[in-house]
């Protein structure tokens, strides 16, 4: 943290009778210079470099606001508080449009202007003081949570404290704390993988009534209820959205809708879009799509795409359940499709339900695997949010979702999984009819080390199918990836630090699901 001490100018062509002032401050360990005109208050300022300026409006020469103007020239962000006799309002229009930080009324004490640098310069410093503070005292009562024996719904609220910290601590001057935080959180990762690895196969077991809201559910519990209410219903699936992500860009979406729902679910393994979306999609576990609609259903070792039936799937799932709405389901791709539907909004808001997938976030996980400069723009899990928040911020995706809250419409945002940083490789051998996935593997005669991953023997168990007799599945957990014995160290180093999905953790199967109301209707 910085500790050289604040060093302000103050210009006033009456600077002598501020003396007991200046005094005030140097006492609060501030280093205050001093200047009687502006044009020696322009010559300090292109010398020095001050964190703060007090400055006089009314002075012989140059006045305030010329010397506001010229100051502003050369260091345009420096913060400058205009003190003034006079509250006129054209002054103050003035001021304000000259980028003034704040003003003050003439005569000032000692402690308005203390309460101005707290403002303006020790702000960031006591925000995060306060930050460090209060995670400090959850950072014990987290880490006995993580350490008890910990249900589904108990994991869900866990990793949403986390996350909130994480986003908090950001920005936080307080480094050594953020590196404690990422310390818990991988604490709470590893934990939650023996938990799975653990309990996984149980959730499949038809007596089990504390079942958590899993992939293939997720329409049916929370989309489903307003189409019965004839409500005019919007599902935006964002995939490999994490719930970080949601948070950043949920303050964009508050001036147009109401947030009436917030959850989170959990997505089935694979955690993959083959696996996870299909099965949203379709209201089935993947062997279930394959044994009742095999045209529908491709394995990983089959050629084309593996999510090409999703429209068709949601149509028959929609028909199970008797409905008969009049539905649209629009994959956005590119830029030029987003213009597309934005140019054909009434007839897109015609429709009862609205289902969009948008695959961004997705393809950026992907082009920061094989892009040196999207790596280096997402280097880590605050830059990969950051680089997140702006896409949806200048998106037309945006622009789409403001057109559709001047309707009164349910919008339901979701993803299908997310992704994690990787950081530990883990060796497997495997034939090459094996899956390239690096989180999750499917296979015959898979060699790996059992206690380094979870490994599904019986793929029925979990409703997962099997491209022969003999395939097992097996998943890496926490920040593992697998990595061939063959050219170790070049894939070792080309996927550390990527972000990658299909395995076990909380950013990967813990992810949002929210319920948004438009607020202009």
């Amino acid at each position: 943290m910085n500790t050289k001490p604040i060093k302000i100018l103050w210009t006033d062509d009456e600077i002598d009778l501020l003396q007991t002032h200046i005094m005030f401050l140097e006492q609060k360990l501030y280093k205050v210079d001093v200047a009687t005109n502006g044009s020696d208050a322009i010559k300090m300022v292109e010398q020095n470099d001050y964190d703060i300026i007090f400055l006089d409006e009314n002075m012989p020469g140059l006045t305030g606001l010329e010397t506001l103007e010229k100051i502003k020239t050369i260091k345009p962000y420096l913060p400058v508080v205009l003190i003034t006799k006079s509250e006129e309002e054209n002054i103050m229009d003035e001021a304000i449009g000259s980028k003034i930080s704040d003003y003050l009324i003439k005569p000032v004490n000692p402690n308005q202007i203390l309460l101005v640098l707290k403002k303006y310069i020790d702000k960031e410093k006591l925000v995060s003081q306060k930050i460090s503070s209060k995670y400090q005292s959850e950072f014990s009562k987290i880490g006995m949570e993580i350490n008890e024996n910990l249900s589904y719904e108990e994991w869900k609220e866990l990793y949403k404290r986390l996350t909130f910290w994480e986003i908090e601590l950001e920005n936080s001057q307080d480094k050594a704390m953020d590196e404690i935080l990422q310390y818990q959180i991988n604490e709470a990762n590893n934990t939650f993988s023996k938990f799975i690895k653990k309990n996984y196969k149980e959730l499949f077991n038809i007596k089990n009534d504390n079942k958590p809201l899993l992939s293939p559910n997720l329409l049916r519990e929370k989309v489903f209820p307003s189409l019965k209410e004839n409500r005019k219903t919007v599902f935006l699936l964002v995939d490999n959205l994490r719930y970080d992500q949601w948070k950043i860009i949920e303050p964009m979406l508050v001036n147009f809708y109401t947030v009436v729902e917030e959850d989170l679910y959990y997505s089935i393994l694979p955690t993959a879009t083959q696996y996870a979306r299909n099965s949203l999609f379709s209201g089935l576990m993947p062997s279930e799509i394959d044994k009742l609609y095999p045209e529908l259903w491709k394995n990983d070792d089959e050629e084309g795409g593996k999510n090409l039936y999703e429209e068709e799937m949601l149509k028959k799932y929609l028909q199970r359940f008797s409905f008969k709405s009049d539905f649209a389901f629009e994959k956005i791709i590119d830029i030029n499709y987003t213009k597309k539907l934005i140019d054909n909004y009434k007839t897109l808001i015609n429709k009862e339900f609205i289902c969009i997938v948008v695959n961004f976030i997705d393809a950026l996980s992907h082009a920061r695997t094989d892009q040196k400069i999207v790596k280096d723009l997402a280097a880590n899990t605050s830059a990969y949010r950051a680089l997140t928040k702006s896409w949806f911020e200048h998106s037309l995706l945006l622009e789409l979702l403001q057109i559709l809250a001047e309707y009164d419409i349910d919008l339901i945002i979701s993803t299908d999984h997310g992704s994690i940083q990787v950081e530990n490789p883990v060796k497997i051998v495997a034939d090459r009819t094996t899956t390239s996935n690096l989180r999750y593997k499917q296979g015959k005669n898979l060699s790996y080390n059992p206690k380094e991953v979870f490994e599904i023997l019986n793929p029925a168990e979990v409703y997962l199918p099997k491209n022969n007799i003999s395939s097992t599945y097996v998943f890496a957990m926490d920040r593992d990836f697998f990595v061939y014995p063959n050219n170790y160290n070049y894939y070792v180093k080309y996927y550390s630090e990527t972000f990658q999905h299909g395995g076990v953790s909380l950013q990967e199967m813990i992810v949002p699901v929210v319920k948004l109301k438009s607020k202009l209707k």
